[in-house]
């Protein structure tokens, strides 16, 4: 079946990489996407905010697009070591994730402060990925689809449009520990966010998921291949440029 939505490969590449490393990284993503010639699916890479000015410069022109990974919700102020989306913006920058599992758990991120950080991300010109998912014993409750339901009702600002939203979700479970569902799970869940989505918006039919949570490329293609995934959310195979772009091609 052919697909209706246009794919999304998104690098998340955490807090890794100094600049000679990322330059290197960046530029090997961009010659990839060259040779391959793909005009049917979109590369991002989120690379630390030292870094957004020097990668920008590395894939311009390449139809990479560069992202942040995470702003504050005010456009400026008394807000010692963060970044506002304008900031990003400023640089070149096109999307930001916002409330990854690792900055709800690490930093105390309830849904409301990702939902700001989502109106601030618009208020920029900058495309949000909000990010959801449930843990490991949310899961074996049997709460994963009551969590993910409470969560984009409280991530997701009032106002969302396909073109203004994307979506991961990320069972905090998989992340970095190299366990994924299955096809079924991953599936089950992407069916369950769009039905919720489609309680809050009108365009939910066109709105992008991606999957994130141990993504290889040796797995992308069977979860790429699950009902309404859109893409991949990646964390670590993103610092790869062999397994990022064996994941962009798998979709």
């Amino acid at each position: 079946m052919a697909r209706t939505r246009r794919p999304l490969i998104a690098g998340n590449w955490k807090m890794n990489g100094l600049r000679t490393d990322a330059l290197a990284l960046a530029a090997g993503i961009a010659k990839g996407l060259k040779q391959a010639g793909w005009t049917d699916r979109d590369l991002l890479v989120c690379p630390p905010a030292t870094l957004v000015m020097a990668v920008m410069e590395a894939v311009g022109g390449s139809g990479v697009l560069v992202g942040g990974q995470d702003c504050h919700a005010k456009a400026s102020g008394a807000h010692t070591g963060d970044i506002a989306a304008e900031m990003l913006r400023d640089l070149g920058a096109a999307f930001v994730i916002v409330g990854h599992s690792e900055r709800r758990t690490d930093h105390g991120e309830t849904d409301a402060i990702v939902r700001a950080k989502a109106e601030a991300a618009w208020r920029a010109g900058l495309l949000p990925i909000v990010c959801i998912g449930e843990t490991l014993a949310e899961r074996e409750a049997g709460n994963t689809f009551s969590v993910l339901a409470r969560q984009l009702k409280g991530s997701v600002p009032a106002g969302a449009t396909a073109a203004r939203l994307v979506v991961a979700y990320e069972p905090v479970w998989a992340i970095g520990t190299g366990k994924t569902p299955t096809t079924a799970e991953v599936a089950d869940a992407h069916a369950h966010i769009r039905k919720e989505l489609a309680g809050m918006m009108a365009e939910a039919s066109q709105v992008r998921l991606l999957y994130g949570g141990s993504v290889k490329g040796s797995n992308a293609a069977e979860l790429m291949a699950a009902g309404d995934v859109d893409g991949a959310l990646v964390g670590g195979a993103s610092l790869k440029v062999d397994e990022f772009l064996a994941i962009a091609k798998a979709v």
